[in-house]
């Protein structure tokens, strides 16, 4: 796992300093070693900056920047088939100088071009310079595990894993992007390809981009994508079947994960999904598996369960219970860690794992995707409901359906949680039929339009931007599940991982995140994952090979804290200090009277929705540390 980030000047006005003060910015993902070279042509000046931490092929022979021939590349993350890849071009006649996966990358893409991507299984985000033909290629993994930024404007051209990166170079305008703060108080993050400065953007996930020398043309095109999977015909398997391929492509996936010249442990929280990959690590294993849990005193505390999980596997299982006072000393640095507006509240006790973990490991594996690939979510069973309602109300003239439920919502006062479930129906009676599932779900993880108008002045409320056509997939539920790998997994849950992870320089892995998985529960019958009754039906009885059920059988939790209790008593002080009428008059985004309203109705314990709450003072807090 490393840092990368350069520029590419048209002006030919930056230098080494430049580029050495934005890798040192990202000397928390990489401290084991750092390089950086500038490279002259008749076009342009380009930099390419590296901080690595060394997890493959520790000796310097892994160092960065790497070039092979004419071409020179700086990587983050990990290629976990390598060797089969390296076996490949040695065949082919190439010879290699060291045992790391970033020279294969090299090579492939020197044999195959930027072909070569479909033959990776990792995560990875990488710029490779081709001097010949005066090209620079960007390219991301398909789920968008590794981050990739970048500014364009002004004849410059700047890319880094973290905006922080961007913002040491001298020419970059921290300008704030409207869209980008549209979206984050939507949805609680920013959403690729936004970000939250203007003129700089988030390269896609499945995305690579091609940046011409001579003609300045960066065009981007899409090798990956979700929605092709489940606009698939489905598998003809029966259950049986379908449950072994599926904890095959399990094993496989948990094992490449392990690869490493370094430590390797696995964060366990007791649930369905980190139970199923330590499960099937620690069976064939010789030595015990490390798992590491975090509990705490206050809220959702799931250290008790991971630690009757690790005591039945047989794990080498670490806990630690943090007081309270520890996690709420981590919320001012959220702003620096994240380097935009981040909403989600469980990033605190996500750093604080890494944190314990990185005291016996260099890598940890952390079991996320598993809702979004196999229906795990609760939400998932209240969509379907949702959609059940607006088929039944369909069943009349929508046109008149819809009026006459924004004519009842008028008569609502603007606390009404009501009034904006209704306006909600409206909205989706009144669009078009084959985009009506989409609007469903993704409202579902939005802010409502309502709360929006009320405490934004000027920005308007974001159009949808992973809306599909439902009648491509084979059910509604399929949509939900493509726009949540898509959306929330990516710029929310990935996100969140990524920063915590390498803020304290461990390597976040993510085996339930191979695409092969995808790939295959993507076409899976739908009956398979959510049968009505149960979520995640295949998923949950492949765990139940590891560990019995009766161990398993409880209600789905995670990392939840008392954040909003917190406001309201000792931690009052951060809404006194950001949420006053001096700090939002600061950014002139807010209509101070509605927000005074709605901080008045938290205080009293009376506000419908208290994320609103966490969304402001995260912006605030943001706003402090890198604008004002």
């Amino acid at each position: 796992m490393c840092g990368i980030c350069g520029f590419i000047d048209f002006k030919s006005k930056s230098n080494k300093e430049i580029l050495d003060n934005m890798i040192s910015s990202l000397k928390h993902r990489g401290p084991d070693d750092q390089g950086n070279e500038i490279f002259i042509t008749e076009h342009a000046m380009v930099g390419l900056g590296h901080t690595r931490l060394s997890i493959i092929d520790i000796s310097p022979s892994g160092h960065q920047p790497m070039s092979y021939g004419h071409l020179s590349i700086v990587l983050n993350g990990e290629i976990y088939n390598y060797k089969s890849i390296k076996e490949d071009l040695v065949i082919k006649g190439h010879k290699f100088i060291s045992s790391s996966d970033t020279e294969v990358v090299l090579h492939a893409f020197a044999e195959w071009g930027i072909s070569c991507v479909a033959k990776f299984i990792g995560m990875f985000a990488f710029i490779i310079l081709n001097k010949k033909t005066l090209e620079v290629t960007f390219v991301r993994d398909r789920a968008g595990v590794k981050p990739l930024f970048y500014y364009w404007n002004n004849e410059l051209f700047i890319f880094g894993s973290e905006l922080k990166a961007l913002c040491e170079h001298p020419r970059f305008n921290r300008e704030i992007d409207m869209a980008g703060v549209g979206f984050y108080f939507k949805m609680g993050y920013i959403p690729a390809p936004f970000s939250i400065y203007k003129d700089t953007f988030k390269l896609n996930p499945g995305h690579y981009g091609i940046l011409e020398l001579k003609t300045r043309k960066f065009k981007i095109e899409k090798y990956w994508d979700v929605n092709y999977f489940y606009q698939q015909k489905q598998l003809s398997l029966g259950y049986d079947e379908a449950k072994f391929q599926l904890e095959e492509l399990l094993k496989s996936a948990c094992n490449y994960r392990m690869v490493s010249d370094v430590p390797v442990g696995v964060f366990l929280s007791g649930g369905y999904d980190s139970t199923a990959v330590t499960s099937i690590l620690q069976k064939d294993s010789t030595q015990k598996i490390k798992t590491f849990t975090i509990g705490f005193e206050e809220g959702n505390n799931e250290a008790p369960f991971a630690k009757e999980i690790s005591k039945f596997l047989g794990t080498d299982h670490t806990e630690l219970i943090c007081t309270t006072r520890e996690a709420q000393a981590t919320i001012p640095l959220l702003p620096y860690f994240y380097d935009e507006p981040f909403s989600d509240s469980s990033a605190i006790p996500t750093i604080l794992v890494s944190k314990m973990a990185r005291s016996s490991v260099t890598v940890a594996l952390s079991a996320d995707s598993g809702d979004e690939l196999f229906a795990g979510y609760n939400s998932y069973i209240s969509f379907n409901k949702n959609i059940k309602i607006i088929e039944l109300l369909k069943l009349f003239d929508a046109n008149i359906i819809a009026h006459i439920i924004a004519s009842v919502s008028r008569f609502l006062t603007m606390d009404s949680h009501l009034k904006c479930q209704l306006n909600f129906i409206s909205s989706i009676l009144l669009a078009e039929k084959s985009i009506q599932a989409s609007l469903v779900r993704e409202g579902m993880l939005s802010l409502y339009a309502d709360v929006f108008q009320r405490i934004m002045v000027n920005i308007p409320y974001p159009p949808e931007i992973f809306s599909v056509d439902s009648t491509e997939f084979k059910n509604p539920l399929s949509v939900a599940l493509a726009i949540d790998y898509k959306c929330y997994m990516q710029n929310d849950i990935l996100a969140k991982v990524d920063r915590a992870s390498m803020s304290v320089s461990l390597e976040g892995r993510e085996p339930l995140v191979d695409h092969r998985l995808l790939e295959f529960a993507a076409r899976l019958p739908i009956e398979y994952k959510y049968d009505g009754h149960m979520t995640k039906k295949i998923f949950k009885d492949i765990v139940h090979k590891y560990v019995p059920k009766e161990m398993m059988n409880r209600p789905k939790a995670g990392f939840t804290l008392p954040i909003y209790d917190w406001l309201r008593n000792e931690l009052s002080y951060l809404i006194d200090d950001f949420l006053c009428k001096k700090a939002l008059d600061k950014t002139g985004i807010f209509n101070i009277n509605n927000v005074d309203h709605y901080l008045n109705q938290f205080k009293k314990n009376k506000l419908y929705d208290e994320s609103i709450i966490w969304k402001i003072l995260q912006f605030q807090m943001w706003y402090a540390k890198w604008i004002s």
